[in-house]
């Protein structure tokens, strides 16, 4: 499964804005559960928040990805947002976060789920394809951007 086969270009989007961590966590669960109903939606923000009570998906360098197990997903389905002005989210490096892929996997995706982590921790590893994203002029040349990512790694 690869990161790309997660996202569709409705669920990547510029210039979001969020006054808190929780408000982004709504925001992106939203996106996720993409029409599914309000009851999808309400697992998705519970176990994105759960797993942030954890501890914080904030990697560092503006980054985070918020992740969780939800009841009742058949498939994994992620969102990217670019968000207008960073936000504090408890990064390990205390550095507000501007960039989010979120993702809700089924409960029983234990492995898929750490591969995708993976593939993430990748990708934002990058400095450079991160300031890259920060450029984009608009979605989509963000998921331009995200689609070539993949497809370069995913062929080495």
């Amino acid at each position: 499964m690869l990161l790309i086969d997660l996202l569709t270009p409705a669920r990547t989007s510029v210039g979001v804005s969020a006054t808190s961590k929780k408000r982004l966590l709504e925001t992106l669960a939203a996106s996720l559960a993409d029409g599914q109903g309000e009851a999808c939606e309400r697992a998705i923000f519970d176990s994105l928040f759960a797993r942030e009570k954890l501890g914080s998906t904030g990697l560092g360098h503006g980054v985070a990805i918020p992740h969780g197990r939800t009841p009742g997903l058949s498939n994994a389905i992620g969102a990217f947002v670019r968000l207008s002005d960073g936000i504090d989210f408890g990064a390990i490096d205390g550095a507000p976060v501007d960039l989010v892929f979120a993702m809700a996997v089924p409960e029983h995706f234990s492995h898929q789920h750490l591969v995708l982590l993976s593939q993430l921790a990748e990708m934002f590893g990058d400095s450079g394809f991160c300031q890259r994203l920060r450029s984009a002029p608009d979605s989509a040349s963000l998921y331009a951007l995200l689609a070539d990512w993949q497809l370069t790694h995913a062929a080495a």
